[in-house]
Protein backbone atom coordinates (compact mmCIF):
# COMPACT_ATOMS: atom_id res chain seq x y z
CA UNK A 1 0.00 0.00 0.00
CA UNK A 2 1.41 3.81 -1.18
CA UNK A 3 0.23 6.62 1.31
CA UNK A 4 -1.86 9.08 -1.32
CA UNK A 5 0.16 12.24 0.47
CA UNK A 6 4.11 11.09 0.08
CA UNK A 7 4.09 8.01 -1.93
CA UNK A 8 5.87 6.35 0.50
CA UNK A 9 5.29 2.40 0.95
CA UNK A 10 3.81 0.85 3.98
CA UNK A 11 2.34 -2.01 5.17
CA UNK A 12 -0.92 -3.45 4.23
CA UNK A 13 -1.88 -3.90 8.36
CA UNK A 14 -0.35 -0.30 8.79
CA UNK A 15 -3.02 2.88 9.57
CA UNK A 16 -1.14 5.29 9.58
CA UNK A 17 1.70 6.19 7.13
CA UNK A 18 5.23 5.25 8.28
CA UNK A 19 6.97 8.33 6.21
CA UNK A 20 4.24 11.25 7.15
CA UNK A 21 2.26 9.86 9.80
CA UNK A 22 -1.25 10.76 7.80
CA UNK A 23 -4.04 8.11 8.09
CA UNK A 24 -4.54 5.80 4.98
CA UNK A 25 -7.73 3.78 6.29
CA UNK A 26 -9.26 4.07 9.17
CA UNK A 27 -9.00 1.46 11.79
CA UNK A 28 -11.68 -1.25 12.74
CA UNK A 29 -13.69 -0.33 15.56
CA UNK A 30 -12.46 -1.39 19.00
CA UNK A 31 -13.12 -4.66 20.00
CA UNK A 32 -15.34 -5.35 23.21
CA UNK A 33 -14.97 -8.87 23.48
CA UNK A 34 -11.40 -8.57 25.16
CA UNK A 35 -12.91 -7.66 28.53
CA UNK A 36 -16.11 -10.18 29.87
CA UNK A 37 -19.35 -8.64 29.20
CA UNK A 38 -20.87 -6.85 31.94
CA UNK A 39 -22.98 -9.91 32.74
CA UNK A 40 -20.09 -12.40 32.74
CA UNK A 41 -19.05 -11.07 36.06
CA UNK A 42 -20.40 -12.93 39.11
CA UNK A 43 -20.11 -10.32 41.45
CA UNK A 44 -21.77 -7.69 39.23
CA UNK A 45 -24.49 -9.97 38.56
CA UNK A 46 -25.35 -10.42 42.32
CA UNK A 47 -25.18 -6.49 43.44
CA UNK A 48 -27.07 -5.30 40.16
CA UNK A 49 -29.90 -7.13 38.55
CA UNK A 50 -27.82 -7.03 34.87
CA UNK A 51 -29.44 -9.73 32.39
CA UNK A 52 -31.85 -10.61 35.15
CA UNK A 53 -35.47 -11.60 34.84
CA UNK A 54 -37.36 -9.20 36.40
CA UNK A 55 -39.94 -11.80 37.67
CA UNK A 56 -36.70 -13.30 39.52
CA UNK A 57 -35.95 -9.90 41.51
CA UNK A 58 -39.60 -9.26 42.52
CA UNK A 59 -39.30 -13.26 43.18
CA UNK A 60 -36.17 -12.74 45.89
CA UNK A 61 -37.45 -9.32 47.26
CA UNK A 62 -41.27 -10.62 47.87
CA UNK A 63 -39.34 -13.71 49.28
CA UNK A 64 -37.27 -11.85 51.56
CA UNK A 65 -40.88 -9.58 52.98
CA UNK A 66 -42.10 -13.00 53.61
CA UNK A 67 -40.74 -12.93 57.05
CA UNK A 68 -43.52 -10.05 57.38
CA UNK A 69 -46.29 -13.00 56.17
CA UNK A 70 -49.02 -11.63 54.37
CA UNK A 71 -46.59 -10.76 51.23
CA UNK A 72 -45.95 -14.51 51.12
CA UNK A 73 -48.88 -15.90 48.82
CA UNK A 74 -47.64 -13.87 45.85
CA UNK A 75 -44.26 -14.47 46.92
CA UNK A 76 -45.32 -17.76 45.26
CA UNK A 77 -47.00 -16.75 42.41
CA UNK A 78 -44.47 -14.67 41.13
CA UNK A 79 -41.56 -17.14 41.84
CA UNK A 80 -43.73 -19.44 39.94
CA UNK A 81 -43.87 -16.99 36.92
CA UNK A 82 -39.57 -16.29 37.04
CA UNK A 83 -39.09 -19.56 37.33
CA UNK A 84 -41.59 -20.28 34.06
CA UNK A 85 -39.62 -16.56 32.51
CA UNK A 86 -36.42 -18.24 33.07
CA UNK A 87 -36.91 -21.32 31.50
CA UNK A 88 -38.68 -19.51 28.36
CA UNK A 89 -35.46 -17.17 28.08
CA UNK A 90 -32.06 -19.08 28.99
CA UNK A 91 -29.85 -16.19 28.54
CA UNK A 92 -31.39 -14.57 31.99
CA UNK A 93 -29.76 -15.09 34.98
CA UNK A 94 -31.78 -15.14 38.31
CA UNK A 95 -32.79 -18.78 39.43
CA UNK A 96 -31.45 -18.68 42.42
CA UNK A 97 -33.48 -15.46 43.86
CA UNK A 98 -36.50 -17.09 41.80
CA UNK A 99 -35.98 -20.07 44.19
CA UNK A 100 -35.49 -18.54 47.28
CA UNK A 101 -38.41 -16.54 46.82
CA UNK A 102 -40.23 -19.84 46.40
CA UNK A 103 -38.94 -21.57 49.52
CA UNK A 104 -39.60 -18.35 51.52
CA UNK A 105 -43.30 -17.81 50.19
CA UNK A 106 -44.28 -21.31 50.69
CA UNK A 107 -42.49 -20.83 54.82
CA UNK A 108 -44.68 -17.74 55.14
CA UNK A 109 -47.33 -19.10 53.85
CA UNK A 110 -47.08 -22.06 56.14
CA UNK A 111 -47.07 -19.43 59.31
CA UNK A 112 -49.44 -17.35 57.82
CA UNK A 113 -52.25 -20.46 57.72
CA UNK A 114 -50.93 -21.15 61.22
CA UNK A 115 -51.83 -18.02 62.43
CA UNK A 116 -55.31 -18.16 60.53
CA UNK A 117 -56.50 -21.19 62.29
CA UNK A 118 -55.10 -19.69 65.62
CA UNK A 119 -57.08 -16.62 65.04
CA UNK A 120 -60.28 -18.34 63.99
CA UNK A 121 -60.19 -20.67 67.00
CA UNK A 122 -61.07 -17.83 69.25
CA UNK A 123 -59.37 -17.50 72.48
CA UNK A 124 -58.55 -20.65 74.43
CA UNK A 125 -60.83 -22.08 76.76
CA UNK A 126 -59.88 -23.12 79.69
CA UNK A 127 -60.04 -22.59 83.40
CA UNK A 128 -58.95 -18.92 83.16
CA UNK A 129 -61.49 -16.70 84.04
Amino acid sequence: MFCSRCGRENDDNNYRCVGCGSLLHPPPPPSFQLQPPLEADPVTRMLIPVGRSLWAVAAGYLGLLSIVVFPAPLAIIVSAVALWDLKRNPKLFGKGRAIFGMVMGILGTVVLICILLLWASGPPRGTWR
